[in-house]
């Protein structure tokens, strides 16, 4: 599968292939919701989506999973000299770190602005020296680095029947969405990194702090108040997803098979905290295999009618949002 995606794409040098190879390995075990959702895409664009992917996975490795003994001096170190070898890879200079030839490679065939990857890395660097966030704007201005800059990356790769600039907002916000799923699935696995991801602001306004967080992970034991602020995150989750809606059909027909079962499958890991009590402090939510794969089999079904070229056009300018 692998060689076919790489020889579709037009990419035969074997260095290259193997950076690729290496990147798609760290998507799927690291992404796998969106890994599932990449398979979606025509196999020459699947590639640099393993690329974007494996890249911001081996720099958040850096920032969480260096080792027990390592300090944040020692990770600021190692996440300066990867943004250094990125540097000089978007540069068109030689890596040696597989990722990065991946990741530049994608950049220059792509055209993606290279700003989105300084903005990136200035978020890792925060989650250095940030523990907490005092209100959903100082949340912003890190996921805009962490997860906005993500979805404008990708635009390039997916393609829009718009002018970029257009669809790029709901990009942005879809990838927002998905980030902020993910901080609300794992609230109490951050805890254990010593971060709060939910906005102080919006737990206060329920009784919660960090304080009872770490309590009732600690101790195993509920609070009513928890539930109540986590369910209030998640509808500010959801109003996220609405603003990004509305971008599935300014993509590419080919494209929006996947980021639609993307959308979905992220969507059905809120539901999944919700229908478990919004307990993420002592489990972890999870979708159903039987709901993962109806929704890839849909998206299968709408895949293979888009490359054949049966989707019924969107219109006025595939502007409407998806049924």
């Amino acid at each position: 599968m692998t060689g076919r995606e790489l020889t579709a794409a037009g990419i035969a040098d074997p260095g290259l292939r193997t950076a690729y190879a290496h990147c798609r390995r760290l998507n799927a075990r690291h992404g796998k919701t969106y890994f599932l959702a990449t398979r979606l895409l025509p196999p020459d664009r699947r590639p640099a989506v393993h690329a974007l992917y494996g890249f911001a996975r081996w720099a958040d490795d850096l920032v969480d999973d260096l080792g027990t003994d390592a300090g944040p001096a020692d990770r600021a170190r190692a996440l300066d000299a990867l943004h250094r070898c990125l540097q000089e890879g978007l540069r068109g200079g030689p890596s040696p770190e597989p990722v990065v030839r991946a990741v530049a490679h994608t950049a220059a065939a792509y055209g993606i602005d290279h700003g989105h990857f300084a903005a990136f890395m200035a978020s890792m660097r925060m989650d250095l020296v940030v523990t907490d966030y005092p209100t959903y704007a100082d949340l912003q201005r890190y996921m805009h680095g962490s997860a906005a800059v993500i979805g404008l990356q990708m635009l390039p790769v997916l393609g829009t029947c718009v002018p970029q600039e257009e669809a790029a907002p709901h990009a942005a916000a879809l990838g927002v969405a998905f980030q902020l799923t993910n901080f609300l699935r794992d609230v109490g696995e951050d805890l254990d990194r010593g971060r709060v991801y939910l906005p102080a602001d919006l737990l206060a306004a329920h009784g919660v702090d960090r304080a009872l967080l770490q309590w009732s992970r600690d101790t195993g034991r509920p609070d009513r108040r928890i539930p109540a602020a986590l369910a209030a995150a998640a509808e500010l989750t959801r109003g996220v997803y609405r603003e990004a809606a509305p971008g599935l059909a300014m993509l590419d027909p080919v494209s929006r098979p996947c980021m639609r079962t993307a959308f979905v499958l992220y969507g059905a890991i809120l539901d999944a905290v919700r229908d478990d009590g919004y307990a993420v402090l002592h489990r972890r939510a999870v979708v159903s295999r039987r709901r993962r794969a109806a929704t890839a089999v849909g998206g299968l079904v709408r895949a293979v009618a888009a490359r054949r070229g049966t989707v019924r056009p969107v219109a006025p300018r595939c502007r409407t949002p998806l049924p």
